[in-house]
This record gives C-alpha cells, sequence and structure tokens, in this order.
C-alpha cells in the first residue's frame, strides 16, 4: 500500500504524517526533516535557476517549478525521499519548444504532459521503467548530458555569438568558429566555478560544493565587473515586469502568481493563446516530457529504495508527478520530475519523509522573496560551469565505461545508437530506436536458445533401441515466430530419413500463433513424405494453444501423448515395412 494512502485524512501534526509513513513520526524525525529540507533547499536555488536558463526561459521559473512542483509532488507522490522539481535532462527537450513556442507554449506542453502522467497512473504503467533496457538508458542519459554541455560552452567561453543553430553539430561549429574571440574574464570565472566544484568535496565539509563554488565566483565577477569587464550576470542577462508596472533587473521578488498558462508569452510577446492546431503541434513534445518525466522519477525512487532499504509505490509516484506538472503551470512553472542528486543530498542529510521535500520547497520559496537581489549577482559562466559539472554526474560515464568492457556487442550497438541520436536528433527518436533495436535483439537471443538434439541414441533418455526407420528429436527453448521456423525447417530436413518421428517437447514453455503455424506446415510435409510424427510431454500452454487450434490425433500421421516413455511404447509397436504416401 502507498505510504499516501491516507494522505487527506482529517488527522491533524504528526498523526497525518505517522498515517502516510506507517512509521513513528515525533519531534526528533520532524527537526530532521527541517534540517534536510533547509539543506537540499539552499542547493536547489541556484541549480533551479542555472536550469530554467539552460531551458531556454528566465530564471525565476525554474524556482517556481521548484517551489510549487517540488511541494505539490512531495504531498501527493508515492516516494518519501524524492526532491522534484527542473532536471538537467529536460533541458534538451524544454530549449526547443521554448525557442518556437515561448514561455506559453512551454507551460502548455507542461500543463499536457500532466494529463498523460496522470492517465499512465491511472493505467498502472508505474512498472514502466523495469522494462526498458540499461544500455538505452545509458545511452539517452549520456546523450543528454553531451547536448546540455554544448548547450553551455557559449556562456562558459563568454562567446558573443547569438542565434546558435538548434541541430547539436552546427551549433557546436558555430562555436568553434567563434572561439578565438573568447572573454577571458568570463571563462576565469568559469574556470574557478569548476575547479572549486572538482577540489572541494576532497577537503569532506559536507557543505555541497556548488555552493561556496557559486559564492566565490560571484564575487570574483563583482570584482571584475567593478573594473569593467563585463562578466554576464543574471541582472545583465533578464529582467522583469510585473502586473502594476513595476519593472526591474534580475528576478522578481514576489510570490508566483496564478495566471492562465496559455495567457503566458509565445515566442513573439504576445500570449500565446490556445488552439487544436496548437495542441497538436504541441503533443509530441508533451509525450516526451511525461516519459522522460516518468523515467526519471521512477529510477529516481528506485535508487532511493537501495539506499533505505524502503519500497515506493510507482503508480503513487506517477499519479503525484502527474498532479504537480498539472499545477505548476498555472504558476509558471516548466516541468518538474524527481532528481536523484537532490533526493540523495535529502537522504543523506537525515529526512525521514516527505515532509523534507515540503520544506526545500519553502526554502526556495523564501530564497526567491527575500534573495532576489542578491542572486541576480550570479555570474551567467559561474551557471554554466555548474551545468558542466551537472552534466557530467548525469551521464553515468563510469557505467557506461562498465558497460563498455562487460556487455555483448547487442547491448553496445544499442547504447551507441541511443547515445547518437539522442545527441543528432532528439530523445523521443534515441529511445524508441534503442527499444526497437533492444527488443529485435532480444528475440533473436531467445531464439537462438531454441534448439533440436536428436536423443535416439541417449540411453538414458531412450533406454529402448528404436525401430531403424525412428528417430527421437527433443526440442528446447520456445516455439515463437522468431524461431519455429527455423526449427521445424530443419526438421522437415531430418524427416526425410525416417519412418516416423517422436517430438519429445517437455523443454518447450511457448508455442505462439507462428510456431503452431510451423508445426503445422511440419506435419503437412511429413504427411506428404509419408512420415508419422509422435508428440510427446506437452507443458500445459503449447497444449491449451494445440486445443484451442483443433488440433487432434489422425491414424499412422499424427499422435499424442503424456510422456516420452508412452510414446517410445507406441513406437515399438509392430508395423508394416513399407512407407505409404
Amino acid at each position: 500500500m502507498s505510504h499516501r494512502s491516507h494522505l487527506f485524512s482529517l488527522r491533524p501534526g504528526h498523526a497525518l504524517v505517522e498515517a502516510c509513513l506507517r512509521t513513528p513520526y515525533g519531534r526528533r524525525q520532524l527537526l530532521s526533516d527541517v534540517l534536510a529540507g533547509i539543506t537540499v533547499g539552499i542547493i536547489a536555488i541556484p541549480l533551479a535557476m542555472a536550469l530554467a536558463i539552460a531551458s531556454g526561459v528566465a530564471p525565476q521559473y525554474g524556482l517556481y517549478t521548484a517551489v510549487i512542483g517540488g511541494f505539490v509532488i512531495a504531498l501527493t507522490g508515492g516516494s518519501r525521499l524524492s526532491i522534484s522539481g527542473p532536471t538537467a535532462a529536460f533541458v534538451v527537450i524544454l530549449y526547443p519548444i521554448a525557442q518556437s513556442y515561448g514561455l506559453g507554449g512551454l507551460l502548455l506542453a507542461t500543463l499536457m504532459a500532466g494529463g498523460l502522467l496522470v492517465l499512465m497512473a491511472l493505467l498502472r504503467l508505474g512498472r514502466l521503467v523495469e522494462y526498458i533496457p540499461e544500455p538505452v538508458i545509458l545511452g539517452f542519459t549520456g546523450g543528454i548530458a553531451v547536448v546540455i554541455a554544448g548547450l553551455q560552452l557559449k556562456d562558459f567561453f563568454g562567446l558573443a555569438t547569438q542565434d546558435l543553430p538548434e541541430a547539436f553539430f552546427s551549433r557546436m561549429a558555430a562555436l568553434a568558429q567563434a572561439l578565438p574571440e573568447l572573454h577571458w574574464p568570463s571563462l576565469l570565472v568559469a574556470g574557478v566555478t569548476l575547479v572549486i566544484m572538482l577540489l572541494w568535496p576532497r577537503l569532506k565539509t559536507g557543505v555541497p560544493p556548488h555552493l561556496p563554488a557559486v559564492l566565490l565566483a560571484s564575487l570574483l565577477a563583482v570584482l571584475l565587473n567593478q573594473q569593467g569587464f563585463g562578466i554576464d550576470t543574471i541582472s545583465s542577462r533578464f529582467s522583469y515586469l510585473l502586473p502594476d508596472g513595476t519593472s526591474g533587473a534580475g528576478i522578481p521578488p514576489v510570490l508566483p502568481a496564478f495566471i492562465w498558462p496559455w495567457q503566458q508569452p509565445g515566442p513573439d510577446g504576445h500570449p500565446v493563446g490556445v488552439s487544436v492546431q496548437l495542441l497538436q503541434d504541441l503533443l509530441p513534445a508533451a509525450f516526451a516530457i511525461a516519459m522522460l518525466g516518468a523515467i526519471e522519477s521512477l529510477l529516481c525512487a528506485v535508487v532511493l529504495d537501495g539506499m533505505t532499504g524502503k519500497k515506493h509505490s510507482a503508480n503513487s509516484e506517477l499519479l503525484g508527478q502527474g498532479i504537480g506538472n498539472l499545477i505548476a503551470p498555472f504558476f509558471g512553472g516548466i516541468p518538474a520530475t524527481a532528481a536523484i542528486a537532490r533526493s540523495a543530498a535529502n537522504f543523506r542529510a537525515g529526512a525521514v519523509s516527505p515532509v523534507a521535500a515540503m520544506v526545500h520547497a519553502l526554502i526556495v520559496l523564501a530564497g526567491l522573496v527575500l534573495l532576489a537581489g542578491l542572486l541576480a549577482y550570479l555570474p551567467m559562466p559561474a551557471m554554466a560551469a555548474l551545468l558542466l559539472v551537472v552534466a557530467w554526474n548525469m551521464s553515468e560515464a563510469p557505467k557506461a565505461v562498465h558497460l563498455f568492457k562487460t556487455a555483448p556487442k547487442g547491448d553496445l550497438l544499442v547504447f551507441l545508437t541511443c547515445f547518437l541520436l539522442t545527441i543528432a536528433f532528439d530523445m523521443v527518436i534515441a529511445i524508441t530506436a534503442g527499444m526497437l533495436m533492444a527488443m529485435v535483439l532480444f528475440v533473436k537471443n531467445i531464439a537462438d536458445m531454441t534448439r533440436i538434439v536428436d536423443i535416439s541414441r541417449h540411453e538414458r533418455m531412450v533406454p529402448t533401441p528404436l525401430p531403424a526407420d525412428w528417430a527421437v528429436y527433443k526440442i528446447n527453448g520456445p516455439l515463437f515466430f522468431a524461431a519455429a521456423d527455423k526449427v521445424f525447417s530443419e526438421l522437415s530436413l531430418l524427416a526425410r530419413e525416417y519412418r516416423g518421428v517422436v517430438l519429445y517437447m517437455d523443454a518447450v514453455p511457448v508455442l505462439d500463433a507462428g510456431g503452431l503455424l510451423a508445426l503445422h506446415r511440419f506435419i503437412d510435409d511429413c504427411r506428404t513424405l509419408g512420415a508419422e510424427v509422435v508428440i510427446a510431454d506437452l507443458q500445459f500452454q503449447p497444449l491449451k494453444t494445440l486445443a484451442r487450434a483443433g488440433m487432434a490425433p489422425v491414424a499412422n500421421q499424427l499422435s499424442f501423448y503424456g510422456t516420452l516413455r508412452e510414446a517410445l511404447d507406441y513406437v515399438q509397436q509392430p508395423r508394416p515395412v513399407s512407407r505409404s504416401a
């Protein structure tokens, strides 16, 4: 049962949390959750801003996502320690949407994705992630990481290029051409950020590395800007205009306001509106967001299960993700899903319940309202360096290296296909192609397992010598469309030499329609040759399939026996010497 099964009970205070968690919950647990929530909330503020910028929208929309999406998903989801908000995996999907349809189109796609996630939960597709092979997941996450890293190079080097191509390889070519004009102060800030993030963990202070990295980079950028070096910051790149006419640079220090998603601006700055054509155009993107959100959230839940020894409710988690993505767009929230790194930090900080994730959302809200002026000083090169590290972490390069060292060639082919297609096209094409390729390879591997063995002279299985014109063949493995034709074609050739054959099928667990058709053809071939077919020891599924197909014994042509011994006794009976046509 999900730990959210009594979520809307009328019990107050700690009793509500105990009812949800089915575990004791008191002041000590509440204090642990509050401290963990504060820790993760501080971590999430710069990450949410950086991810929103990378997705093609202003930084405050990442904060809105962490606040609204993070709180609602924690309240309604099925994984007790997950932290939800904007994630790096979404960047490759969201950036093209934001460029083509503006903020309004992106929020509409988020709303549609939320509906799809709720539908997936109602259809009980929560175990979806179990059916996605590891090479497919590693391939598209690695490809996403490369694309994210490519999107950060412009700010990392302080390049002044505008209107970069959307296609990855064209973008890289344009950046390479502009590289000689790099802005060394921006590169210095980015480099300092990167070095601190890489070296800080060695100090083992417990403080997340990106906090001192971003703080020191901001101080360095302020000093350099005072000398006139012109390093881009949040305040120089972004501005806002409030409904009362108040305007400013950076992010607005106000609470997220309710506004219909379709009233948000499109690429031309006017409300995007809503139409059947627009919804049709956004549907593929919404499907991609929903699929990636489901995969990311369920993978995160599985990782947390391994860390905590607890079990999540997969369908409840999908439902919570769907509800969160249905509500967040009305407050400016872009797509949200569970973030593995932030969720792991939540666990390590001592969280014991969803209360920590709710506190995290409130801390982000407090940062938005109270620290907006300070956040405006965050330098764009530091944000780029931060996301480069995020991209590296999400790439799971050690797992990919291990895959290359140990996996079969087929798995490597699936990995490379997903990786390259994600970079060259998009995640939907990559996952679709990877899944199809993985399924074909799986079918081939299973088909290769189905073999026939001549046991006519096997003394233990056939203790009594057979008549000279009879043979016994044992079939091992499933008889389905990919294997049956090969098996029965080989048997048809072998049957030419005998008056009769016994098919020992105790090791055949499955007989599908393709296998049934191949068996029919084999029996017809034997009838033409004048060879009798005896089938012995059928398992339940093949027996049920043959009965449903109406296959019945035919004297001197086809017979069935429950055991191999009974079939051999039948074969030993005297028969006319000549073969009948």
